[in-house]
């Protein structure tokens, strides 16, 4: 293997590590989670079930979603690429299993929760940029937002923010529906739809191209 493919691989874990701290982490702070996992979160509250098995079968709705895209647009080939999200997603979603015990849920003063969601928001933006730029396998939450905006032929900022408030309004009617009440969306899914697209910016303006030049990966 050469130096810049081990540098890709090292980068590409690092990353799915950072992002699901940070995914992990904001779930903790119980100021509500980010748009894409917050129906996987609330179904695991509401069922009493094991958050990142949920979040593997939601993730695994996101696959089948793109490989539908993919088969209307008739890219075949991507298909193999979206069925290797697959264990992807497993191993990404034991990453968030380990945190949700090693993390402690938050109950205390608003400043140190508010400070640990832009710790969480930092890390996921971190993580995400650190993924992508591997240019390996896309983790599913990515792979459906390009898929789908393949597949209309809108812009992928426009298609994340219609999947986000898709994904929000389906925890509500969910969370109404079952408990009442609403769970799983707060202050932290609004500053999770504004910061994390900004974390990715940063840190790809100082240091997407170092990351690419040593995974060999470099403009020419």
């Amino acid at each position: 293997m050469s130096k810049g493919r081990i540098w890709r691989v090292f980068f590409y874990c690092l990353g799915l590590l950072i992002l699901a701290f940070g995914i992990s982490l904001n779930t903790k702070t119980n100021l509500g989670v980010s748009p894409l996992i917050s129906v996987s979160y609330s179904v695991a509250h509401i069922c009493n079930a094991n958050f990142g098995n949920m979040t593997f079968l939601w993730y695994a709705v996101f696959v089948l979603v793109q490989i539908v895209c993919h088969i209307c647009t008739k890219r075949y080939r991507e298909i193999i690429i979206d069925i290797l999200q697959i264990p992807l997603s497993v191993v990404f979603t034991r990453f968030l299993n380990v945190f949700a015990v090693i993390i402690p849920d938050m109950t205390g003063g608003m400043v140190f929760r508010l400070l640990a969601l832009i710790l969480a928001i930092v890390c996921t933006g971190v993580g995400i940029g650190l993924t992508i730029n591997a240019h390996l396998i896309l983790n599913p939450g990515d792979g459906i937002v390009q898929a789908l905006a393949d597949c209309s032929g809108k812009k992928v900022s426009t298609v994340k923010n219609l999947l986000d408030a898709t994904c929000v309004m389906i925890t509500i009617v969910i969370s109404l529906l079952f408990t009442g009440g609403i769970v799983g969306i707060g202050i932290g899914t609004i500053l999770a739809v504004i910061g994390v697209g900004r974390v990715v910016a940063v840190y790809n303006h100082f240091f997407k191209e170092g990351q690419l030049k040593l995974s060999g990966l470099e403009r020419k």
